[in-house]
């Protein structure tokens, strides 16, 4: 009887348990849809170890394609930061392709047509957006390796069949007819058929355990378009055909997968039914079996699990850029582009994404910009305001502008270069590479805008001002539109007839220097360089001489 009671207690106490882990994974998803409902269009809070970062770029590391941002000019501009504040995404796929998109300017009308037209869907569709976030959710991160590592080496594991397997599993059958006919022997061919099948497994399972990760994601990429493709919304119906075709093509995938993808294989938990099936796939290999069917469909059918991620993710990248444009409260612009003849750009009120109250600063050009202006004025972070834009227009179909126009463009630029000590190379070689890149762009044909700060800083006075003004004049081709810092304003006169001058100046009021960074047509006029020398405490005799000296050579062009 106390047996019976003991059984009744210990079958309530798993039922009790049970229903915890269900009433928690509901609260768990009850406070994620809440959080998807009340903080769409809050800025992202996420941690990002440099491993996880890492893997964040595999997709667009394996898929290089035309016109895609290089790393000078990704790191010129700062664009990690602007990609985290972007990541609002909660699966690999997600924020991979949202990063691949993001280094990927697009030129093709119809492309950035329908990315417009899912970004709205899922902003405006409150609740479809949420079903579809939730679904993601459950796709999930892959850890810390992109799924496109482990696909890159499968060709490690070479050449795998189940023959083997298979005769080591027939061998079982004599095996125990000989148990019954001759009962010693019989078991003890058994035992050491078994033992032998143990020590094999336990050598190829250590090989195989680094793929089971991509493998199980594999699994969630097959679920969650399952549950997509089911939508019908004709918004999406091209990304739901696509989840239905290819997922089609990895149907037998699936088949027999809980032998190698059960959460209790191997697990050590003491679980009576855990260890059973554990010797089950020790004795017979069976989760091995699986493993290489499960490869050889991989193999066959890599281009159908990359069209499955890339589906996904770019649904994902959708919703995350359209919650990036409620952040911005209603201040921002989708751009017009067009195919022209003639390089041009305009653009209203336009800001940099990361600046915490910004000053918006307009610009219409069909020719090149020569920006002057003193240090801290300005200057470079208007380069990048445009630059970025520029991107955000041809990739996120956003610009944070009133208004913004231009053609389609290849983007590069030349600008926070530091010198190569490990490659032991001097600034000035560093910077001559990254130039030289931008004209054989420009060389090419198709339409560029390049961005250019402090050109040739790294050598001296007289080969800087004769090499740049060269440069830019090459810049300053039919197919290219170039915007150019400089503190040279010799460079204002000899490029005249080929860009147009802009400045930005500061004032000086009351022992202090202040900036309002507004952009101001013509060159700069002001020189305030050797004041701040006195404003620090340099000596007065030390800035007197300096102010002597430059007047000398304004009225000479000779120093003394």
């Amino acid at each position: 009887m106390e047996y019976i009671v003991f059984g009744i207690v210990a079958v309530v106490f798993l039922l009790l348990l049970i229903a915890k882990g269900v009433y928690d994974e509901k609260r768990k998803q009850q406070k994620f849809r809440y959080r998807l409902e009340h903080e769409y269009g809050k800025s992202p809070e996420k941690e990002y170890g440099a491993e996880h970062y890492a893997s964040i770029a595999r997709y667009f590391e394996k898929h290089p394609q035309k016109g895609q941002v290089d790393d000078i000019t990704w790191n010129d501009l700062g664009m990690d930061d602007v990609f985290k504040r972007l990541n609002d995404t909660y699966s690999s796929a997600g924020e991979e392709i949202l990063y691949a998109l993001l280094r990927s300017p697009q030129c093709e009308a119809d492309v950035l047509a329908h990315r417009e037209e899912l970004i709205r869907f899922f902003s405006e569709n409150k609740q479809k957006r949420i079903r579809f976030q939730v679904l993601l959710h459950q796709l999930g991160y892959t850890g810390k390796f992109s799924l496109f590592d482990y696909l890159e080496h499968l060709d490690v594991l070479g050449k795998r069949g189940n023959g083997k397997h298979w005769i080591l599993n027939a061998l079982y059958v004599p095996c125990i007819v000989l148990c019954v006919l001759r009962p010693s022997t019989g078991v003890l061919c058994l035992v050491g058929l078994m033992l032998y099948c143990i020590l094999t497994y336990f050598k190829e399972k250590n090989e195989i355990d680094a793929y089971i990760t991509s493998f199980s994601y594999v699994m969630k990429l097959l679920e969650v378009s399952g549950r997509a493709q089911e939508c019908r919304e004709e918004a999406l119906k091209e990304e739901t055909e696509t989840l239905r075709t290819h997922r089609k093509n990895l149907s037998h995938f699936k088949r027999g997968a809980f032998w190698l993808m059960s959460p209790g294989r191997m697990s050590g938990s003491g679980n009576p039914l855990d260890i059973l099936f554990d010797y089950g796939r020790m004795i017979f290999h069976l989760d091995l079996i699986k493993f290489n069917s499960m490869l050889e469909q991989v193999r066959r059918h890599t281009e159908d699990v990359e069209a499955l991620f890339y589906t996904l993710g770019y649904l994902e990248a959708a919703i995350a850029i359209g919650a990036y444009r409620e952040s911005q409260n209603g201040a921002y612009c989708v751009p017009v582009l067009k195919e022209s003849e003639k390089v041009y750009l305009a653009a209203e009120n336009l800001y940099h994404p990361l600046i915490q109250n910004p000053v918006k600063n307009s610009i219409r050009t069909e020719r090149g910009i020569l920006l002057t202006g003193s240090n801290a004025s300005g200057k470079s972070t208007f380069l990048k305001t445009v630059a970025l834009n520029a991107i955000f227009a041809q990739t996120i179909h956003t610009v944070l502008a009133d208004s913004y126009e231009g053609c389609y463009y290849q983007i590069c630029s030349s600008m926070a270069l530091r010198d190569n000590l490990i490659g032991g190379e001097s600034y000035y070689i560093v910077e001559i590479r990254a130039i030289k890149r931008i004209l054989d762009l420009a060389a090419e044909g198709g339409k560029v805008l390049c961005f250019v700060d402090e050109v040739l800083r790294g050598t001296n006075t007289v080969e800087r001002i004769a090499a740049s003004t060269e440069i830019l004049k090459t810049l300053s081709g039919s197919n290219v539109l170039c915007f150019a810092a400089t503190h040279d304003v010799e460079l204002t006169d000899t490029l005249a007839a080929q860009y147009e001058n802009y400045h930005f100046e500061e004032e000086i009021e009351d022992g202090d220097v202040k900036f309002n960074y507004r952009l101001l047509a013509g060159k700069a006029t002001t020189r305030n360089a050797i004041k701040l020398l006195g404003m620090l405490g340099y000596a007065d005799d030390m800035i007197e001489n300096a102010n002597r000296r430059a007047e000398v050579f304004l009225q000479t062009g000779q120093w003394r």
